[in-house]
């Protein structure tokens, strides 16, 4: 009985560092989970943009095709600081890298990996090819989209809302300055017309008055229709136009014929 006595504190002993060790198991495990949670949370804010890709595509779209073709013919080279340069959309590259197969297939450039749409194909470089972002120069060129009518181009929105004088005001502020930045009027006479263009192209048409329209001055689409109609004119044309010179090599030819005939009939009948 005795010696059953003197072991009961040892077992008591046992017990309660058996449940400390087991406490401080637990702990660490939690710490652990808890640490992994954070470095995830921390990795998913690291890689986080708070920029739209649909509406920075939409704007290089307008900067595409309703200035470059302008800028082009003035042979002017924009500046890098300037926020319409191509090494100022963050998602140039990986938008340089788009495949579109055919209508229902889109590729991977980096990976060579298809998908059905262009939002897979988003969604991929988002997961997969984030690292290519252009973080180090690269803005939000979907910041531009007031200055650069986005809303315009995007053919689901038909329905008009009402004009936000304050609003317009403060694109017109943003378009004026995108202007003044890009195409300094003191650098020489390309860059004094490209400022006037831009003006007239894009900053008239911030306005709640009415009468102007944005993209004013046409642009590369514009021209690719024009010449594409002419062309169809001209090959519609051309047969009648052969069609023409034939009827009237024809009848000059008729005519020539009875010229001679009646030459002769009065040489014939010429009295001796």
């Amino acid at each position: 009985m005795g010696r059953a006595v003197r072991t009961i504190p040892f077992l008591v002993a046992a017990l309660v560092l058996s449940l400390c060790l087991h406490g401080c198991r637990s702990v660490q495990e939690l710490n652990g989970v808890a640490g992994t949670r954070t470095l995830l949370q921390d990795d998913t804010k690291k890689h986080e943009v708070h920029c739209s890709r649909e509406r920075s595509r939409i704007a290089w779209k307008i900067i595409e095709e309703y200035l470059m073709p302008f800028v082009e013919q003035e042979q002017y080279e924009i500046s890098s600081k300037c926020r319409l340069h191509p090494d100022n959309d963050m998602f140039r590259e990986q938008e340089q890298h788009k495949i579109h197969v055919e209508t229902n297939e889109w590729r991977c450039g980096f990976c060579k990996k298809s998908f059905r749409a262009e939002k897979f194909l988003d969604q991929h470089f988002d997961n997969r090819h984030y690292n290519l972002l252009n973080y180090s120069q690269g803005q939000c060129l979907a910041n531009l989209c007031g200055a650069l009518h986005c809303d315009r181009m995007v053919e689901s929105k038909k329905a008009k809302t009402k004009c936000n004088p304050a609003a317009a005001a403060r694109n017109r502020h943003l378009c004026e300055s995108l202007a003044d930045n890009c195409f300094p009027t003191n650098q020489g006479h390309s860059a004094s017309r490209l400022h006037e263009f831009f003006l007239r192209q894009f900053c008239d048409a911030h306005t709640c008055t009415g009468g102007k329209k944005p993209f004013s001055r046409g642009g590369k689409k514009q021209s690719s229709v024009l010449y594409l109609a002419v062309c169809i004119l001209i090959v519609m044309l051309l047969p009648l136009f052969y069609l023409l010179v034939y009827l009237h090599r024809r009848e000059m030819k008729k005519h020539i014929q009875d010229l001679k005939r009646i030459r002769k009939t009065g040489r014939k009948t010429k009295p001796s």
